[in-house]
Order: C-alpha cells, then sequence, then structure tokens
C-alpha cells in the first residue's frame, strides 16, 4: 500500500507523461508536456483510439504500482520502509518509465523496431525481477541465524493470495487488449492455460525431491505461469500456451536456485518468478506470435507481424535484444540508485540488527499481524530478566531488556513502571495485565 501511495502520486506528478508522453521523439523516454495529467483527458490514447487518454493514464498507474509492489518483496525482514519508499519514487522516475516508454509509448526504439511485449514482460517482469535482485545485492542477506529451519508463515494466506492474483492478472492481461474483443478472451484462455501447466510442472518437479505434493510449489509454479503470460497471452494460439507454461514452470522451477549460486538473498524468489519468467515469455513471441490473434482485437487487422512460425525470424533476434537492454539498464540503475541512497544519512536500507530479531511489524510499522505476537510481548514484558528473583517484590516490566517495548505503552492509563504497589492498570489490557507483588510467583509459574 505504501508503494502504490508513492507510485500514484509519481504516475499523477510527472511519471504519465515520462512514460507516455507523445510529443518527445528521442525514443529513450517521454517529456513533461503531460506534467501533472495536462493535455489528458478525452483524446485517443497511445493504447487504443477506442480508449480515452484519461483512463489509460489510471490504467497504466496500476502497472507501475503493481511493478513496485513486487519490488517491495526483497526487503522482507531486514529493509527499512522509508528508504525504500524513496527509491521506488526514483525508481519508477528513471528505470520504469524510460523502459515502458521504449516498448509501449508510439515514439519508442523498441515499439518502432517491432518488439512484442502484450501487456508487460519488460517494464513489469523483467524490471522487477531485476530492480529486486540489485536492491537485493545492495541491502545484503538476513542473518543466517535467522534462515535456519525456515518455512512459509502461513499457507492458507499464500493459496488465498494466489487464486486472488489469479483472478486479478485476467484483467491485467484480457485487459491490455483494450475492449471486450476475441483478443482479450484469448488472452484469458492463455493466462489460465499457461499459469496451470506450468504449476502442474513445478510441482511435479518438487514431488520427485519430497515426495509430496506441495501447495507452495503449486502457488510459485502459478504465479510464474501467469508471468510468463504476461507479454504473451495476446500474441500466441492457445495451444502454445501450454508448451509456454510447462516451459515456464520447468525454468523457473530450477531458476530459484541461481540465488543461492550468486549469494544474493532474492527472500521472495522475484528474480526467478517475475524476472525468469517474463524473459521466457518474450522469447516465446519471438516464435509463436501470430498474425490472426492480434488482428481478433478488431483493431490491428492487416498488421503482418508474427515469429517463427510465420516466417518472421527477425523477430527473435528483436525480443533478444530488448530483453537484454531492458535486463541490463534494469538491473544497473537500480543497484547504482540503491547503492546511493544507502549512502544518505537517515536513509540507510538495512535495519539494525536488534531489529531484524524483533521483526520488521514491530520496529518498522509497531503493529502486528497476528494476535499471538501481542500474547509474546506480554509475557516478555512481564517476565524477570534472567537471574532476577521470581518471589518478593514485584518486577519492573523487563521489554526493554528483551527488545521489545514495554507492554505499558500500549496502555491508555498508567505505566506499569508507576504501579507496582498493586494497583490495576487501566486502558487496553487494564486488570488483566496487573501483576501485583503477592501473585508475582503463580503468574510465572502459570505461564511456564
Amino acid at each position: 500500500m505504501a508503494s502504490a501511495s508513492v507510485v500514484t502520486f509519481q504516475w499523477y506528478f510527472w511519471g504519465y507523461s515520462l512514460a507516455f508522453s507523445q510529443y518527445a521523439t528521442n525514443g529513450f523516454i517521454g517529456d513533461l508536456k503531460k506534467f501533472g495529467l495536462m493535455k489528458t483527458l478525452g483524446a485517443p490514447s497511445p493504447g487504443s483510439p477506442l480508449i480515452p487518454d484519461l483512463l489509460y493514464a489510471f490504467y497504466q498507474m496500476q502497472f507501475c504500482s503493481v511493478t513496485a509492489a513486487i519490488i517491495v518483496g526483497c526487503i522482507a525482514e531486514r529493509g527499512r520502509l522509508i528508504p525504500m519508499m524513496v527509491f521506488v519514487f526514483f525508481w519508477a522516475t528513471i528505470v520504469y518509465c524510460p523502459i515502458a516508454c521504449w516498448v509501449w509509448n508510439v515514439n519508442g526504439w523498441a515499439f518502432k523496431w517491432g518488439v512484442l511485449d502484450y501487456a508487460g514482460g519488460g517494464p513489469v517482469e523483467i524490471v522487477s525481477g531485476l530492480s529486486a535482485l540489485a536492491y537485493s545485492m545492495v541491502l545484503g542477506r538476513r542473518q543466517e541465524k535467522m534462515m535456519l529451519n525456515f518455512r512459509p508463515h502461513n499457507v492458507s494466506l499464500i493459496t488465498l493470495g494466489t487464486v486472488m492474483l489469479w483472478f486479478g492478472w485476467l484483467g491485467f492481461n484480457g485487459g491490455s487488449a483494450f475492449g471486450a474483443n476475441l483478443r482479450a478472451v484469448v488472452a484469458c484462455w492463455n493466462t489460465n492455460l499457461t499459469a496451470m501447466f506450468a504449476a502442474a510442472s513445478w510441482v511435479i518437479l518438487d514431488w520427485r525431491l519430497a515426495r509430496k505434493w506441495s501447495m507452495v510449489g503449486w502457488c510459485s509454479g502459478t504465479i510464474s505461469g501467469l508471468v510468463a503470460a504476461t507479454p504473451a497471452s495476446g500474441f500466441l494460439p492457445p495451444w502454445a500456451s501450454v508448451v509456454l507454461g510447462i516451459t515456464t514452470g520447468i525454468v523457473c522451477n530450477f531458476a530459484t536456485k541461481i540465488k543461492f549460486w550468486i549469494r544474493i538473498d532474492d527472500a521472495m524468489d522475484v528474480f526467478a518468478e517475475h524476472g525468469v519468467a517474463g524473459i521466457v515469455g518474450l522469447i516465446f513471441n519471438g516464435i509463436f506470435a501470430t498474425n490472426y490473434i492480434i488482428g481478433l482485437d478488431g483493431v490491428n487487422n492487416g498488421v503482418f507481424v508474427g515469429g517463427w512460425i510465420e516466417g518472421e525470424w527477425k523477430q527473435m533476434y528483436k525480443q533478444i535484444a530488448f530483453i537484454v537492454a531492458a535486463t541490463a539498464y534494469s538491473f544497473v540503475v537500480s543497484a547504482l540508485l540503491a547503492f546511493a541512497i544507502n549512502k544518505i544519512p537517515g536513509l540507510h536500507l538495512r535495519a539494525s540488527e536488534e531489529a531484524e530479531l524483533l521483526g520488521m511489524d514491530d520496529d518498522q510499522l509497531g503493529e502486528f499481524a497476528y494476535d499471538y505476537v501481542e500474547v509474546r510481548r506480554d509475557y516478555l514484558a512481564w517476565t524477570p530478566a534472567k537471574g532476577e528473583p521470581e518471589s518478593g517484590v514485584a518486577t519492573i516490566p523487563q521489554g526493554d531488556r528483551h527488545g521489545i517495548h514495554q507492554h505499558s505503552q500500549m496502555l491508555e492509563g498508567k505505566s506499569p513502571t508507576g504501579s507496582l504497589d498493586g494497583t490495576q492498570h487501566t486502558g487496553i489490557g487494564g486488570d488483566r495485565h496487573a501483576v501485583a507483588a503477592g501473585t508475582e510467583k503463580a503468574e510465572l509459574d502459570a505461564h511456564r
């Protein structure tokens, strides 16, 4: 949500103009003639003459927001929030907007050259994967002791989130046909087919090792398939999407091992599931893109483009050239940007070691996702430090010794430190958490 807020401002301020202004002809980035959405209302949009410019600007803003949100996952368990938001603003300006201009702006060099990218294999997927990899490299690895016996946080929520993403992706890919037409329907079919076969391939590869059917593997395969369908779903016949799904599931499953080889802690496998899958989808466009699918939108009739199966062998080197350019540019510029921000006083990317042990929820947000964390806070706050007596005079809450804010900070009334005479506290928790001097030993025994 924080990254979406930053991108919304950036896109309104100058992002849309830098990516989609038709007045600039340099082929690299737009100008500021649409600054603050000036000259952006009901004129035909760069994406389709059927869509007004203002609606197209809003639609494309969501693409940038999603890309930023994907990147934010790379800071899991060790990154500070404010430096990341500063990064997101400038990243959207100097990384996302130029690459979106290359391939989607009518004056972009890749667009003019004929590169085929239906819904964002370059600007969304390659950029998110490589930018996350670059940021992770500058940020550094999580503490090794925190990664021992590492397990998924909540498999049920992973599954629910994947289902929601799958549903939303149909709008992502189907909507990029810019109309209720057959090309949108084919894009939705291709999206489903690619995701399903990628998930099946991924799960089978995981089964060969553990002899168990992994739900996390199913979700990972599904995401990689949805990503691969992003650049390709509006160009491929359905049978080619089956091949794309199988290929993507296999390639991306093995790509998750790359982070171990290069010693970069990509916590959410953004590079493998987004960067690599986006590359696979763009390559498939160079092989399987067909004229008749493109013309199903009723707008691009008579546009003769395609891949090898259409006899257009040159399309492949165009796709590869764009992949190399987008990969190199997004990684290098993102790494330099993260490195520069990290050197600014007060904007160091990494949280302290104590904060990592405490958790980013408490350190960066001061809020918790689950109530059981609050139970732990309360227990630690009222437990004597090691070596202190467990009976007799009441002990001052030891929250600070445990690296956790004292429970009293969450009370609306008096603090625990001022209530050692056995009086009850008021406010949140109230008398439920008051520990009188005469009952402290019993309370501690009950906790044990």
